[in-house]
């Protein structure tokens, strides 16, 4: 989860959460598990859940501990167990004290700091419906005092700092310096049903420059590998959500070898990413290479607006229809085909015509203000007309039409196609469950890999039969550059 502050920002999908309690268990080789639960949800009940209707039942589900031990290199690591709830969030269990005060937290590699709600908050709504940190209920509470502040895509934060003992599993890092919360304003973080965020991301993007948890574990001796591993369970079935594994990787819950990148900008887990497929065939928008983030915060796959409609279309993911998308085509369409038949060079097409007001340099970017710091904003929108943006996608489309031979007549049907399924502003898009066999396969190069996803793996489906629902797990971001274009 990312800090406007630091220029790139990721929603934090908090509509489908529901507390749960979690146990901790050791094992012999020195491991914690803390374990992730499935909560059995109605589906005739899904959207008084989504939106924290008054008449939404408390869900619970019941606890059953599990007693896998670890294998292969994972020893002197440590195990949280994670809680999921419609494969949307997972989130575990941390105590902050000395006796332990116990908080929920998102596990999130997309911030780099730990807060939790403070006792000292009390105008926030939210703070009376989670839990509260209370340093006069602390032996080990350091006084601090100095004023924090982070904004994240769906919502903000702001408190002071503090320093107290921070249990993780059966590990207790010492003097971790930490935000109590004293305001939490706006819905997003009511409806939440965890207390508070422990981020893994880099001390670079780190509020007030504060040591991240993960840091101290290490320099502490807590853990001897600077690894920590995520299994996420979509078991419909299991209660155990998953499990972060900080020190190792826990050989049970994986196959075959894992392929790694190199952080390409230390502050979030940024690396290099390849060409995307559609069915096999390249969208052309990655080919020169982008950039992606691994982030543990972020519900769906979220990238440029180009590429998802293109996705949406090729899943039959119900849009918006976009009338400036269609006018643009309407009125430029044949000129964009033109020129790139003449082989002018695509990122200079949309200026060259009157739509964008610069060289070209800039990308496609839709000036988000979730994920884009302010500056940066500024200095980007000023250079771009209304017609800028659907002008970048219609070249990005036409391009990868172009390369599988199209007709012009059915390059421009699949252009004002795409037009009327843009992805939808709130960020779900329905798709129908019975389709979902015919579904391509969507595929990202990561490392020199191609990494395929099929229907089952990128459809959100919740409930079965007629009351089934289906959820495209792709939404639209963009970020323009020189952050973006980002995944």
């Amino acid at each position: 989860m990312g800090v406007e502050s630091r220029a790139v920002a990721v929603s934090l999908f908090v509509l489908f959460l529901l507390f749960v309690s979690a146990t901790s268990e050791s094992n012999d080789d020195g491991t914690i598990r803390v374990g992730l639960k499935k909560l059995k949800l109605d589906p005739n009940n899904r959207l008084a859940t989504r939106f924290g209707s008054s008449q939404e039942e408390a869900l619970r589900s019941s606890f059953r501990s599990y007693n896998n031990n670890l294998g292969g290199d994972s020893g002197d690591a440590d195990i949280v167990a994670l809680k999921n709830y419609l494969d949307a969030q997972y989130y575990g269990e941390i105590a902050i004290g000395t006796p332990p005060q116990k908080f929920t937290v998102i596990f999130d590699t997309g911030s780099a700091n730990l807060w939790v709600p403070s006792g000292k908050c009390f105008l926030s709504i939210s703070c009376f419906f989670h839990a509260k940190y209370k340093s006069s209920r602390s032996s080990t509470y350091k006084k601090d005092g100095k004023r924090a502040a982070i904004h994240y895509g769906s919502g903000s934060i702001s408190g002071f700092f503090s320093y107290d003992a921070v249990t993780v599993g059966d590990l207790v890092v010492k003097d971790q310096e930490f935000i109590e919360a004293t305001s939490e304003p706006g819905i997003t973080f009511v409806v939440a049903k965890f207390d508070g965020l422990l981020g893994l991301g880099f001390q670079e993007i780190s509020v007030g420059n504060a040591t991240p948890v993960w840091y101290n574990m290490l320099t502490q001796g807590l853990i001897k590998k600077p690894v920590f591993s995520f299994w996420l369970n979509r078991d419909p079935k299991s209660e155990e959500g998953g499990e972060i594994v900080f020190g190792g990787v826990d050989p049970n819950h994986f196959r075959g070898e894992h392929t790694y990148v190199p952080v390409t900008q230390r502050g979030y887990w940024q690396f290099d990413m390849g060409e995307v497929l559609i069915a096999g065939e390249s969208t052309g928008y990655c080919g020169s290479g982008c950039s992606a983030i691994a982030d543990s915060g972020t519900s769906l796959l979220a990238g440029p607006t180009a590429v998802i409609a293109m996705i949406n279309k090729a899943i039959g993911a119900s849009g918006v229809v976009s009338q400036q998308c269609k006018t643009v085509v309407d009125q430029y369409g044949q000129i964009i085909l033109d020129l790139l038949l003449a082989e002018t060079q695509p990122q200079k097409i949309c200026s060259q015509i009157g739509l964008c007001g610069f060289d070209g340099t800039q990308g496609v970017s839709m000036g988000i203000d979730s994920v884009v710091d302010k500056e940066n904003m500024k200095s980007s929108s000023g250079l771009r007309g209304a017609g800028c943006p659907p002008c970048e996608m219609a070249v990005v489309w036409i391009q990868s039409q172009l390369r599988q031979n199209m007709t012009q007549e059915r390059i421009v049907n699949y252009v004002n196609e795409i037009c009327e399924r843009m992805p939808n502003p709130n960020g779900e898009s329905a798709v129908d469950c019975s389709k979902l066999s015919t579904m391509p396969t969507v595929s990202f190069t990561i490392g020199g890999k191609v990494f395929d996803l099929a229907p089952e793996e990128y459809i959100l489906k919740i409930g079965e039969g007629p009351v089934a629902q289906c959820i495209s797990g792709f939404t639209a971001l963009d970020i323009p550059p020189p952050r973006g274009p980002l995944w």
